[in-house]
């Protein structure tokens, strides 16, 4: 009976109790209980008798000033790792970042560095050290787990900021003398078929879709994207074929004649916004015989505006178009091409986005040779700062 109300009082205060309160309390049980206590309450509660002895005389002499407040007596409990070994963290360091990147003599320079290596590694250099120790102090050595960064551009050129202010004022003056400025691109292929789709959506708990477990699929389409800067609306040519300077053009024809020749009755002129590589880089000729082609066909000019090496990330039409379908189709495998131009039709967004979306089944071969004779028969008239970047293509009858 003793032993289970000592129990009972002890459960209900251990939760408030600290290491010192706890032999305390049971000191003061096994004193209460005379001889033999001791042993009894130390069997009963767990807490050593070593410990219980040590409070009974620290209940018998209340008055000592050194250990008054403290759990422990000043210096007990085990050492620190780092206090016994002083080399540890020097060493710690040295693998997780070498103060040479290059160097060879480096253990984990070609591996991944997990905590558990890092506790393997410092074994063999004669250490103790979990690798929950390890994972300790590199949070007090303040390093964190990080992923790749992407913000070196390289060598930007020297005109970047000079082109987005051309481009920004380019976009002013045609918009305010209403005329159409389209952003173009293509977003990155797309399998077709019952494979992975990035991101989550949700189903009934436990009954995730089914897709294949390898993605070798050999079917791809190239959604080709046509952004209205001023309707706030888009067009998108799902090609089955090759991503051409042909296919880029024929995918402005298509918006022209769907949407923009509805928007823009009156258009004289047509801005496009366009990246610097690409199908519709500024380098590729049959782009440019391609512009000629749609020019002369719907009789408007066309000014095109290619954004600066390594800068397509800044294309409207990215985070304007593309990001806003990659988030309505997540989760979604892309089964057939109908459900590719479903999903894309249907995006939308607070703002009012409006996208319509076509099937492209032309062939468009690769490896087409444009002469310099045939690039002398364009009018092609370039703009004063840097021609090679704006330029606008008119009408051979102009």
């Amino acid at each position: 009976m003793e032993e289970a109300a000592i129990k009972k009082r002890f459960n209900l205060l251990k939760p408030f109790l600290d290491e010192r309160l706890r032999r305390i309390l049971a000191a003061t049980e096994a004193s209460a209980l005379g001889y033999g206590g001791v042993s009894l309450v130390a069997r009963t509660i767990g807490v050593s008798r070593r410990a219980i002895t040590s409070a009974q005389k620290e209940l018998r002499n209340p008055h000592f000033t050194d250990n008054a407040q403290r759990i422990r007596k000043k210096g007990g409990g085990r050492k620190r790792s780092t206090d016994k070994d002083p080399s540890l963290v020097k060493d710690i360091e040295y693998l997780v970042e070498p103060v040479t990147r290059g160097d060879p003599e480096s253990p984990l320079r070609w591996t991944c560095k997990s905590v558990r290596k890092i506790s393997d590694e410092l074994k063999n250099m004669g250490h103790k050290a979990s690798y929950n120790l390890v994972a300790e102090l590199l949070r007090q050595l303040d390093y964190s787990l990080q992923s790749n960064k992407k913000t070196l551009e390289g060598a930007s050129h020297p005109d970047r900021d000079a082109q987005f202010e051309h481009i920004n004022q380019t976009v002013i003056d045609f918009q305010s003398r209403h005329q159409p400025v389209i952003s173009v691109d293509t977003k990155k292929k797309e399998l077709i078929g019952e494979y992975k789709n990035s991101g989550r959506e949700w189903r009934p708990k436990g009954d995730p879709e089914q897709v294949q477990v390898h993605d070798f699929g050999k079917k791809r389409v190239a959604p080709y994207g046509v952004y209205d800067l001023t309707q706030n609306a888009g067009w998108v040519s799902v090609g089955i074929d090759h991503d051409t300077a042909t296919f880029a053009v024929e995918s402005i024809r298509r918006w022209w004649y769907l949407m923009g020749q509805a928007c823009c009755p009156k258009a004289v002129e047509l801005l496009i916004i366009a990246d610097g590589g690409g199908s519709n880089g500024y380098r590729i000729k049959l782009w440019k015989l391609e512009l000629q082609k749609l020019v002369d066909e719907i009789g408007l000019s066309i000014s095109v505006c290619h954004l600066p090496p390594g800068t397509s990330k800044w294309n409207k039409i990215e985070h304007r178009l593309f990001s806003f379908i990659t988030q309505n189709w997540r989760g979604k495998p892309l089964v057939s091409h109908e459900v590719v131009v479903n999903l894309i039709a249907a995006t939308t967004n607070k703002k009012g986005l409006k996208i319509q979306c076509q099937l492209d089944t032309n062939a468009y071969p690769k490896g087409q040779k444009i002469s310099d004779k045939v690039m002398a028969t364009l009018n092609i008239q370039r703009h004063p700062f840097h021609g090679e970047w704006n330029y606008t293509v008119c009408p051979k009858n102009m």
